[in-house]
């Protein structure tokens, strides 16, 4: 009987010894089932290393035999022999520039690992999204009479500042505070009609908790961008959770940047729709402003004409 294609990845050539490698290079090969177990480990090869056969299958959404089947795809004799080339992988020494990076890699294998690494846990965290919280938080944000976005945090600061422009496109009235002072000031004059989005990968700064539970004590709905179980996630009503690897040098990496982004995206597009016609003739009118003032191009600014006048004056050459 013919062998699958999958099956024989690693007994037709000489493959590295970290695991994590094979299992990339031999993802466009793996069957559907085996790239979704692929994409749980390379997004958490720590966790899985800890995890029993149980605990795999369930987060993949597949059967125990399928996570052996898988072990044996990638070159191991079975599950033991993977965890253990696994861990031999992880004990090699934390590769302080990227996870997936080693000191060995050529310039094309790094940009091989780092986007296959990204995608593989932007994968991993999509099918863990519950649709039911995106809508919930939606509908938080429709009803409220005020939302108030806090972030703590140079990346927290951006993707508040973010929400906020968004939000307020869309016709809510919203604010967002950088400022550890002024959140708990405006946290303090909070109702129960009002909402606050509280933005922090971290989920642990004591400042912003300090916010929250003031928020909290205001009757206002809480809705965290965070990881789950964090005191941040704890702290609210609904918990949007962005759950990916930690960066080995940011401590909001990559992954966590875009999955926070994506998360304020489909959460505001949501919201859009709930908001029916007239959001989406606000949006319009906002659209023909910019185009009439050529906004999207690079054109339009003062920075582009002044440069083009001292261009022109340079080679005696007249600006229409």
């Amino acid at each position: 009987m013919t062998r699958p294609v999958e099956t024989e990845i690693v007994a037709t050539e000489q493959r590295s010894p970290d695991v994590l490698l094979t299992i990339r290079a031999a993802m466009p090969e793996l069957s559907k089932a085996h790239r979704r177990i692929a994409e749980m480990v390379l997004a958490d090869p720590n966790w899985a290393v800890q995890s029993n056969v149980e605990d795999l299958a369930a987060r993949a959404e597949v059967g125990k035999p399928t996570i052996v089947r898988f072990a044996r795809a990638v070159g191991c004799e079975g599950l033991k022999d993977f965890k253990l080339k696994l861990a031999g992988t992880l004990a090699l020494g934390t590769p302080y520039l990227h996870r997936s990076v080693r000191n060995s890699d050529t310039p094309s294998e790094v940009i091989s690992n780092v986007v296959g690494s990204t995608l593989a846990a932007l994968a991993e965290w999509h099918r863990s999204l519950d649709p039911e919280l995106l809508a919930a938080a939606a509908r938080a944000l429709d009803k409220a009479r005020r939302v108030d976005c806090y972030g703590t945090g140079a990346t927290s600061h951006f993707l508040a500042q973010d929400l906020q422009a968004r939000l307020f496109r869309l016709g809510l009235t919203a604010t967002s505070y950088t400022d550890a002072y002024l959140q708990l000031v405006a946290a303090a004059t909070l109702s129960p009609s009002d909402t606050v989005v509280a933005i922090s990968f971290v989920g642990r700064m004591p400042t912003l908790l300090e916010t929250i539970a003031m928020a909290r004590s205001r009757g206002a709905k809480i809705i965290a961008i965070t990881r789950a179980n964090t005191p941040l996630a704890r702290y609210a009503d609904i918990v949007l959770a962005v759950d990916v690897p930690a960066d080995a040098t940011m401590p909001v990496g990559t992954d966590a940047y875009i999955t926070q982004t994506m998360m304020i995206e489909m959460m505001t597009i949501l919201l859009g729709r709930l908001r029916g016609p007239d959001c989406v003739k606000r949006l319009e009118q906002i659209h023909k402003i910019l185009q009439a003032k050529d906004q999207d191009t690079d054109e339009s600014s003062v920075v582009y004409w002044g440069w083009n006048s001292h261009e022109a004056t340079k080679t005696g050459l007249e600006v229409s």
